[in-house]
């Protein structure tokens, strides 16, 4: 990424489209498993969640409301090798569990999973026993690998024999999306024919306190945790089912560095970049998924530059919104695909006829000045 002048940047015109075919979903989030108890969550407007994950020695969580993912990784993945692993570990393969049960075929199929750190938790409380105990290689070597951020992705591919491209990819709450744009760029030069990609993170003490103690958290907004992962690919052949569950025609990811008015303005690029190339107007985009709702002082950033891309004041107004954050919490890494998740949950929703919805928007901003989107196509209207 580069820092740009915002207001010199062209806009990109639009060129031949190459969907990417979304065929499965894999979700794993406060609702529950799966796309329907999403739809469910996301009608009712809540989530319950499940259990909190159980805190290590000398830990507790801070007074913040928590919104833990309902799920038993035993249950999709047998509990075999499972005591080892870290929160994050269990959430990433248990999500590919899901996504890869409607494929017959896994060869050629590779993942793609956007992160923050990978397990804060794991990080956490190895970094600490090399401080406690009697001398500083007295840690449990089996924790190790839980510390990489690449764990995730490497630990997955090898529990389900995926031997294609194994990428993890860091961005905080823009992380899923660079794991999706990175897969359409992996996928459109031929080095995989099929990828799972999205984003993870996991709840912990660790990362509750950084975001108490930083306040991060915007009024009202629970910490969540979860992972959602999407099998992606770009040849017409290769279909999963009965067809795509969504299109992604484009992801577009940017950078501004002079505050909060120029971060803005540099998403209202990014978004009308992305429908440029998606071939897609303004006008056609009924569904908005936007991401910074749950982080501090972020949503009157995020929701300027939407109104600026969408047709000015009255352009939110006229679409439905899926404020994701409100009923799942903030997921940090796993938002954004969380986020994607929901639109495509909105549009298998079996109580609601979305058919007239051509196209949704999802969108992110960073703390740091970076800012991303993603165009999806209703699978019914066609490219």
């Amino acid at each position: 990424m580069s820092i740009v002048d915002d207001q010199q940047r062209p806009a990109v015109t639009s060129r031949t489209v190459v969907p990417m075919a979304l065929d499965t979903a894999g979700v794993i989030s406060a609702a529950g498993v799966g796309l329907r108890p999403l739809a469910d969550a996301l009608r009712r407007g809540g989530a319950d969640g499940g259990e909190p994950p159980a805190a290590g020695e000398a830990e507790s969580y801070p007074p913040l409301t928590l919104r833990p993912a309902d799920f038993e990784a035993a249950d999709l993945l047998g509990a075999k090798g499972l005591n080892r692993l870290t929160r994050a570990e269990h959430l990433g393969m248990a999500a590919c569990a899901v996504a890869l049960e409607p494929v017959p075929d896994r060869s050629g199929t590779g993942v793609v999973l956007g992160s923050a750190v990978g397990s804060s938790a794991g990080v956490g409380r190895f970094t600490r026993d090399s401080f406690v105990q009697e001398r500083p290689y007295m840690v449990n070597p089996s924790a190790f690998p839980g510390t990489l951020m690449n764990s995730v992705a490497g630990r997955t591919a090898i529990r389900h024999g995926l031997t294609d491209a194994n990428t993890t990819v860091s961005g905080g709450p823009m992380a899923s999306l660079h794991a999706l744009r990175f897969a359409r760029n992996t996928l459109l030069a031929g080095h995989a024919r099929r990828l799972l990609a999205g984003g993870v993170e996991e709840l912990s003490p660790q990362s509750a306190w950084a975001w108490h103690r930083a306040a991060a958290l915007a009024p009202g907004t629970a910490l969540g945790e979860g992972a959602a992962v999407f099998a992606l690919r770009t040849d017409p052949d290769g279909a999963t089912g009965e067809g795509p569950l969504a299109l992604v025609m484009a992801v577009e990811t940017g950078f501004a560095a002079a505050g909060p008015l120029a971060v803005s303005r540099r998403l209202a690029i990014c978004v009308r970049n992305a429908l440029a190339r998606s071939g897609v107007g303004a006008a056609e985009v009924a569904v908005v998924a936007p991401g910074a709702a749950g982080r501090r002082g972020w949503a009157a950033v995020e929701e300027r530059a939407l109104r600026a891309a969408l047709d000015g004041p009255d352009g939110l107004a006229r679409r439905h919104l899926l404020r994701v954050q409100e009923v799942l919490g903030e997921t940090h890494a796993a938002s954004a695909a969380l986020q994607v998740a929901a639109v495509v949950a909105r549009w298998h929703d079996p109580h609601l006829d979305t058919r007239s919805e051509r196209a949704a928007l999802v969108t992110s901003v960073g703390a740091d000045g970076s800012v991303g989107c993603a165009v999806l196509l209703h699978p019914h209207a066609g490219t």
